[in-house]
């Protein structure tokens, strides 16, 4: 929802009409929508929950959500449609398709999901939050970037002090799934580093309730100065004064260590739809802004090595920090407003 909520800010900010269409259960996590933004609620489902029940139901739900889609088309028509992804989009996509609307899709991962790579082909514009992105065959891209919150913006390109023998620190962000083999390895691989490394060290762990006391506990008996926590507040702070951040490569956390430039050691989520996150790692670590590690090498050893190597070379980790700011979008928003606005002069 966050690039629909930045493009409905920005175009409501030039003196645009917006409106909102998505289902229930899309609707639940619009609360930072601004009030002016009108949510339209419309019938959809997606073939994989509910069992077979649900999946015999799907067709005629999203059949109900493209024809009350284009009624209101009918009623209120937009000059432009754009879909974020995800069933929630598919009625008005369609709907736009089926009237010949001006209409453009946006792509957070370097793989499209499901409803953007049906629609890829038959939409105005593909924009695309991270690069490269697989598209299908004759179908090219604008890569726009992923907009970023205000709070990393504030803190785009910070000066980055290089490694070196004095306190350093290390951000540890497991995202919202699977976040459970960070908590396990990292602790272990920074208790392997060298006595003069671990000394300077200041650790912020993002760790699930379940595995946080495991993980402080291991830092603690390495006697690691470390905070863990089950949620940060002030993630783009830590990242900013951090030497280097170990993530998963969700879209959100590759378009944030982007903008603001830190070196990253990225861990994509193995079990992610279509291995979605090594694709968006890799744009990064193309650059030489990032170190991929998938789970099938990770072990204590190899992340303790991937560690020291970055914080032992300064001029390598500052190397990074640039390569990091050279790949980033931090005018994704306005690249995404240009595409309306492009779309729009063309509409009849």
């Amino acid at each position: 929802m966050f690039p629909a909520q930045a493009l409905a800010e920005a175009m409501l900010a030039m003196g645009w009409r917006v409106k909102l269409s998505t289902d229930a259960r899309g609707a639940r996590y619009t609360g930072g929508f601004p009030h002016s933004v009108e949510i339209e609620q419309i019938k959809s489902a997606t073939f994989a929950r509910g069992g077979l029940a649900g999946k015999l139901k799907a067709p005629f739900k999203l059949a109900a959500g493209v024809a009350s889609a284009m009624l209101g088309f009918r009623r209120d028509r937009p000059a432009v449609v754009v879909g974020f992804g995800g069933y929630p989009s598919f009625p008005a996509i369609t709907a736009a398709w089926l009237m010949r609307l001006p209409r453009a899709i946006h792509e957070q991962n370097g793989v499209l999901g499901k409803v953007n790579k049906v629609f890829a082909s038959r939409v105005n514009t593909v924009a695309c939050g991270t690069w490269p992105t697989d598209l299908p065959d004759g179908v090219e891209g604008t890569f726009t970037g992923n907009p970023v919150r205000n709070a990393v913006l504030e803190r785009e390109a910070a000066p980055y002090i290089v490694p070196g023998d004095y306190p350093m620190s290390i951000v540890v962000i497991g995202g919202s799934q699977g976040a459970r083999i960070l908590s396990e390895v990292v602790p272990s691989a920074i208790a392997m580093l060298p006595e003069p490394i671990k000394q300077n060290l200041r650790v912020s762990h993002q760790a699930r309730d379940e595995d946080a006391q495991t993980a402080a506990a291991t830092y603690a008996q390495a006697g690691i100065d470390a905070e863990v926590a089950p949620f940060f507040q002030d993630v783009p702070a830590r990242f900013a004064e951090a030497q280097l951040v170990i993530s998963r490569s969700g879209a959100s956390s590759v378009a944030d260590i982007s903008v603001i430039g830190r070196p990253a050691i990225l861990v994509p989520y193995a079990a992610a739809t279509g291995d979605h996150q090594t694709a968006n790692a890799r744009g990064l670590v193309d650059a030489g802004a990032a170190i991929m590690m998938p789970e099938s090498q990770l072990t204590p050893q190899t992340m303790a090595d991937s560690i020291e190597t970055i914080l032992t070379n300064p001029a390598g980790a500052l190397h990074m920090t640039q390569a990091a700011l050279a790949v980033s979008r931090p005018d994704a928003t306005e690249r995404l407003v240009e595409i309306v606005e492009t779309l729009a002069s063309k509409s009849p």
